[in-house]
């Protein structure tokens, strides 16, 4: 016999209406649903209940538990069991869009920032880790740039290098030092959005070169300095951001060659140089004079630390590239410029940047071969670009992409100008679990092989 004081949310039981502990359980979803039962208020026990109801406690276990799995109830122990919070669903995106290293293979990354940091606490004056520090970086983390810079340069001169928060303040610093509003700045068509964006911030007109195969076509700029008398060109010519290409040492020559002849000076954006297979020279050994030369730390080895070296052979426009860094990022924040320096002198930033290579070429190798005839990447750097077949064009792709739960950046995210090429950058490091990014390439390389139309009747 039902008792007839029953909990307002529970039904009479019926025989014919299913298994009595689903009848309870379905009971207990639709009054979460409707506001009888709230989050965090407490449920009978599992005997009171079954006595309430006049079924067994096997029946009532049976109800909760089902109730659990479906994410209604919760066990606090020996204060009994409540209604579950609403459970919010976070669908993990698949991160292709981004360009941060891989998790390094072979090193452990915790382990290092660990002893990296007890050395720097141990070593350093404290109150010097949290000062101001006005100079373009300390004695001690030009000479970690310099070092960082020799398979590159070989022996430098420390005292030509400015140590700056991260490559893009370099950039903007550059264009504020070496340009004035109006000044035009050429670069390929295809290029990295934070040039475009510093470029529209600073009154500065971007302009963009033909590029080929082997990277901006000489020609092509020879024209474009006599054309448009431009303050600077911009240059990414090792494993370029977004195509990937690595300019050929005999194409650095002949651009440095213009440069010189045109006196126009290049700035050579090189973050990728460590991870490339035999990477050409730097055009900044070409043309020394003409260049200025920017090392990040941030893709070779972990964005957080926020360091880039940037050669400035001329003291005189090191100066001013100093003012003009000091007018919106007054220094780089001593601690992980010390981390930095750490790593580089005794020799973990190599292990890293090494163990950060093997891992992208084993992506590399993962993704031609899930992607099959469409990877056209050599093998090393921290991402693919990827032609798309007629059917479909890159923002089509992208936001078909984003349904499917994968972020990949389209062509026009890079353009200089208008969209010349139908592309997407696929990004390989981002997301950490290997299992998760063959996943995301799979589910990428399914979206590919069909057509918009019946993706959308698909998504419908």
């Amino acid at each position: 016999m039902q008792d007839d004081n029953l909990p307002i949310w529970l039904p009479r039981l019926a025989r014919n209406k299913g298994p009595r502990f689903l009848q309870i359980a379905d009971a207990l979803q639709a009054a979460v649903a409707d506001g009888s039962l709230t989050p965090g208020e407490r449920l009978p026990t599992q005997r009171q209940l079954a006595a309430q109801l006049d079924v067994d406690l096997t029946t009532i276990t049976r109800a909760y538990d089902e109730a659990r799995r479906r994410n209604l109830l919760e066990g606090r122990g020996a204060r009994g069991t409540y209604v579950a919070a609403p459970k919010v669903e976070l669908t993990a995106v698949l991160d292709l869009s981004m360009n941060t290293p891989p998790p390094p293979d072979g090193v452990d990354f915790d382990d290092m920032l660990k002893q990296g940091l007890s050395q720097v606490l141990m070593r350093a004056d404290n109150e010097l880790l949290m000062t101001y520090h006005l100079g373009g970086g300390s004695e001690s983390d030009r000479k970690a740039g310099a070092a960082w810079l020799a398979p590159m340069f070989g022996p430098l001169d420390d005292a030509q290098l400015v140590v700056c928060p991260g490559a893009q303040a370099a950039i903007a610093a550059l264009i504020l030092a070496l340009t004035q509003p109006g000044d035009v700045i050429l670069a390929e068509p295809t290029s990295y959005p934070g040039l475009r964006a510093a470029a529209a911030q600073f009154g500065r007109h971007l302009i963009a070169v033909p590029a080929d195969k082997h990277g901006m076509v000489p020609e092509m700029l020879e024209q474009a300095c006599r054309q448009h008398k431009p303050a600077l060109v911009y240059l990414n010519p090792t494993l370029q951001n977004p195509t990937a290409i690595t300019m050929p040492e005999r194409r650095r020559k002949e651009l440095a060659s213009i440069a010189k002849r045109c006196k126009v000076r290049i700035i050579e954006d090189d973050p990728y140089w460590l991870l490339a297979d035999a990477a050409p020279p730097p055009i900044a050994t070409l043309a020394p004079q003409q260049v200025y030369y920017i090392s990040t730390l941030s893709k070779c080895l972990t964005p957080g630390l926020r360091v880039a070296f940037v050669l400035i052979r001329d003291a005189y426009e090191r100066e001013r590239f100093l003012v003009a860094l000091r007018s919106f990022a007054l220094m780089v924040a001593p601690l992980t410029a010390a981390l930095a320096t750490q790593w580089i002198l005794d020799g973990s930033a190599d292990r890293l940047m090494q163990g950060v290579r093997k891992e992208a070429r084993l992506r590399h190798r993962m993704a031609r071969d899930i992607l099959a005839g469409r990877y056209s990447g050599l093998g090393d750097g921290l991402h693919v670009w990827l032609e798309l077949p007629a059917y479909w064009n890159c923002s089509q792709l992208a936001h078909a992409a984003a349904s499917s739960g994968i972020a990949v950046t389209p062509a026009q995210a890079f353009a200089t100008g208008s969209v010349s090429v139908n592309a997407i950058r696929i990004s390989l490091g981002c997301i950490r679990d290997r299992g998760r990014l063959q996943a995301g390439l799979q589910r990428l390389s399914h979206l590919l092989a069909q057509r918009p139309e019946s993706f959308s009747a698909a998504v419908v």
